[in-house]
């Protein structure tokens, strides 16, 4: 009876370790994609805006950004959205092959215009029709092959309809791809 015994107790702590691998294994693959724990990243707190890579940010594979604005970030309507990238994000795609799509509130809004201006790294997107304040926004870019590993500052800034040609901030993403 014993042996059974010790048995059944090393089935159960095996059991109990492969669980918590399992479990751990899970939690870092849902991790992917996602800002996560950033510290001393020099964005403002509460400036750091949420994304997911559909392809896991591998190097020199192809991918799609979804870039997330929460309502919170948005006080007043916007007209256009600019999307600024730092200068070592490395373009090795052609840009006119890349997709543009713009859901607020999960809803796909129709893209009036969109224009990736490489030599000033600025992506701007137009909506046909103004956004609305306080709207969910993810801006989703399809077809980017991604460049060499490393951390990529993205910076969202808006531009509201009737306003002063000059784009307010309001937050960036951290991509950390290849990673």
């Amino acid at each position: 009876m014993s042996l059974v015994k010790r048995l059944t107790r090393r089935f159960f702590s095996a059991a109990a370790i492969a669980t918590c691998l399992l479990t751990g294994a899970t939690i870092t693959v849902m991790a992917q994609g996602l800002p996560g724990l950033t510290i001393f990243s020099g964005v403002e707190d509460g400036y750091e805006l949420g994304y997911r890579l559909d392809n896991q940010g591998r190097s020199n594979r192809f991918d799609r950004y979804r870039l997330r604005i929460p309502p919170s970030r948005l006080e007043f309507a916007v007209s256009r959205f600019s999307i600024t990238y730092p200068e070592n994000y490395r373009i090795n795609f052609n840009v006119d092959n890349v997709r543009i799509k713009v859901r607020v509130d999960g809803e796909e809004v129709v893209i009036d215009e969109a224009n990736w201006d490489v030599d000033n790294r600025v992506i701007d997107i137009y909506p046909q029709a103004d956004v609305p304040a306080n709207s969910s926004v993810e801006v989703i870019l399809e077809n980017i092959r991604n460049p060499r590993a490393g951390f990529y500052y993205f910076n969202a800034l808006v531009y509201s309809p009737g306003d002063l040609p000059l784009g307010r901030y309001v937050g960036t993403w951290i991509l950390n791809l290849g990673g």
